[in-house]
């Protein structure tokens, strides 16, 4: 976003002693990694991440108990092992890393750091997705318990477009060199990792971050655990700081992709049937590539979704403006009012369907095959979206308004596990 506007004090980004796996320890980096947690599709990805190396992350980011404190615990556990075994080792020194990814179509590079951590009310790192407070008490427990951040979040800011100086200048510099690792991992994408160790490089990144602002990208819930936790402290310490992926968005542009929604226990007929009178709905033809192909037409004229699970596809748009003037609260802006994943919560999930919004009856899922492939085989529904315009986004958190939760997906996210933070060593 352009950040040149009114900040009194902006983004603070310090050098930490990385956690990396030891790659002779181990049978790959790439098996060892991982998407954010949230993006793990449950459970199929997480078997198979779990058998792509006995270290992968997501012993880590979703450990398997029977109960959320076992797990936590189990986590813990496991950390404190692989770093006795050195399976996990931190850097010497405490450094900034340049973070690049990039496949034949896209080319992301970013800092690695730990962020000063300030509220929404301060307009340095601003939100725009509202949380759920099951999972940041979730996420809140296993910091806790790992003493941990263990995956950076994605942040974005808008540069002024500079080569010459500033972090841009510096990441270019440092790209030149020889980096720290560099994988592929099987979605294609190649990554690479540097450390910033010159002094005068790590100033120029600062006083050039200092003007700017960030929007959250991807990470929420684990913001919102990182301001958690710094509430419980006394003293200033490491909970100040929170592990994040910086990416100047003027360089770099980020995609925007729509997170679905699986409902779990809503038949599609049923899904249909309380859909009359409501909004208009078409059946079409598949396969889901030509599905969302309608979907993308509609969606540029008003509210469309499609829903899957019963075989074929189902296009639910034009809605009733009687029932959105009934549902929709009336004090946000037009933008808030318009976005499709608000009408799906306040007129569909909320009145027509009436579906709490929690995860026995409602999950979020970015794969669009793999929404589709869950609501089949559970009988259940899936609702597809359309991604958000990133303008749109950027306009809203500016005027402070978060939009309903899960309403995009940011990307390319960086990989987890090639990077982490303890919070005893910084």
């Amino acid at each position: 976003m352009n950040t040149s506007g009114p900040v009194d004090q902006g983004l603070r980004l310090i050098p930490f002693r990385g956690l990396r796996y030891v790659p002779e320890r181990v049978g790959s980096l790439a098996a060892v990694t991982s998407p954010p947690y949230d993006v793990v599709v449950r459970p199929d990805g997480l078997h198979h991440l779990e058998s792509a190396d006995p270290h992968n992350i997501v012993r880590l980011i979703l450990p398997q108990a029977d109960t959320a404190r076992d797990r936590h615990r189990q986590a813990a556990a496991t950390l404190d092992r692989w770093l006795a075994e050195g399976v996990i080792a931190p850097d010497p020194d405490p450094v900034l890393y340049v973070y690049e990814q990039r496949n034949d179509e896209i080319l992301q590079r970013g800092l690695i750091g730990a962020l000063a951590l300030s509220p929404a009310a301060e307009g340095i790192v601003l939100p725009h997705e509202d949380v759920m407070d099951d999972v940041v008490a979730d996420r809140a427990e296993l910091m806790r318990t790992t003493g941990a951040h263990l995956e950076p979040l994605l942040l974005t800011y808008r540069g002024d477009g500079g080569t010459t100086t500033g972090a841009g200048a510096v990441i270019d510099r440092t790209v030149l060199r020889e980096p720290l690792l560099a994988t592929t991992t099987e979605d294609g994408f190649r990554h690479r990792l540097w450390a910033v160790t010159d002094p005068s490089d790590r100033r120029e990144i600062e006083t050039d971050l200092a003007r700017h602002q960030a929007l959250i990208a991807d990470g929420h819930h684990r913001w919102a655990t990182y301001l958690r936790l710094q509430q419980e402290q006394t003293a200033p310490g490491p909970w100040d700081y929170g592990l994040v992926l910086l990416v100047d968005t003027a360089r770099h542009p980020l995609q925007v992709r729509a997170i679905h929604r699986l409902l779990r226990n809503l038949p599609v007929s049923r899904a249909l049937k309380a859909l009359t009178g409501h909004f208009r709905v078409e059946r079409v033809e598949g396969p889901l590539p030509r599905a969302l192909d309608v979907l993308a037409e509609a969606a540029a004229v008003g509210n469309a979704f499609l829903l899957a699970g019963d075989g074929g596809f189902h296009l639910v748009d034009r809605p009733d403006p009687a029932l959105l003037a009934r549902t929709v609260r009336a004090d946000r802006p037009d933008a808030w009012r318009t976005l499709d994943a608000t009408v799906l919560h306040s007129a569909l999930l909320d009145e027509v369907w009436r579906i709490p919004d929690a995860p026995e009856h409602i999950g979020y899922i970015h794969d669009t095959a793999a929404a589709v492939e869950q609501a089949e085989r559970l009988d259940a529904t899936a609702v597809l979206m359309h991604p958000v315009r990133e303008e749109v986004v950027r306009e809203l958190a500016r005027q402070g308004v978060t939009m309903p939760r899960k309403s995009t997906s940011f990307g390319p996210k960086p990989a987890t596990g090639l990077v982490m933070r303890s919070l005893t060593l910084d």
